[in-house]
């Protein structure tokens, strides 16, 4: 079956130049478009799309508004953020929305269709020079503001959150680590506690960060001997 999408930017000729591209893929379909969040967000209600494609600055509604009222009335649509904008607040505050994904617009159009693939199965995609923007340590008005470190994690309780970063859902994690799915689930509650995040995505963006930092402290170690 085909993946559903929905095309949300403020300009007509990119709106066209994306679906037409798209149609060349079997597995995905776009089935509506929106110039704005207001629009989009009632064409998620009415055709209830798996992914909408979703551009940031845009008029009435911006994306970031639109991304998060998405996410909230309907949890079971994804959504990417598909921008010229690679501002560090703007990737940041669009992943705090609820947003899975953040790609500029000069993206290959391979790595685009592969990109709403793994959204589509839970991933969380961020795009090359991008994530550095969310991994370095946050500003005081940014993510994990007063919350507690990745080091506050136990080292179980850290896997759990690796393996969210990779994809994988509850019943995934319970088998990987030969626990029961409601412990996974009662695991995952209690991080998200600790860390003061909302969801899965905030997660995972904690588990990129702080891998991305423990590789460059081996890298200035190494560098040092």
């Amino acid at each position: 079956m085909a993946i559903h999408l929905l095309l949300v930017d403020d300009q007509d000729l990119i709106r066209r130049g994306l679906n037409a591209l798209l149609a060349t893929e079997p597995e995905l379909a776009v089935v509506g478009e929106a110039a704005n969040g207001q629009e989009a967000v009632q064409l998620v209600a009415s055709l209830k799309p798996d992914v909408v494609l979703m551009d940031v600055r845009m008029p009435v509604m911006d994306g970031v508004a639109g991304a998060r009222e998405i996410c909230q009335r309907f949890p079971a649509t994804k959504v990417l953020m598909l921008t010229t904008f690679d501002d560090r607040e703007y990737v940041i505050q669009a992943l705090q929305a609820g947003a899975s994904g953040y790609l500029l617009k000069d993206t290959p159009f391979e790595e685009l269709t592969q990109a709403i693939h793994l959204i589509h199965k839970g991933y969380t995609q961020i795009g090359p020079g991008l994530a550095s923007k969310v991994l370095t340590k946050p500003p005081a008005t940014a993510l994990l503001e007063d919350s507690p470190t990745w080091a506050a994690l136990s080292d179980r309780e850290k896997d759990i959150v690796r393996l969210i970063a990779q994809g994988y859902n509850n019943r995934e994690i319970a088998g990987s680590l030969h626990l029961a799915e409601k412990t996974v689930k009662n695991y995952i509650t209690n991080i998200l506690s600790q860390l003061n995040l909302r969801d899965r995505t905030q997660l995972a963006i904690v588990a990129l960060r702080e891998e991305n930092l423990a590789l460059l402290e081996k890298r200035s170690s190494a560098d040092a001997i």
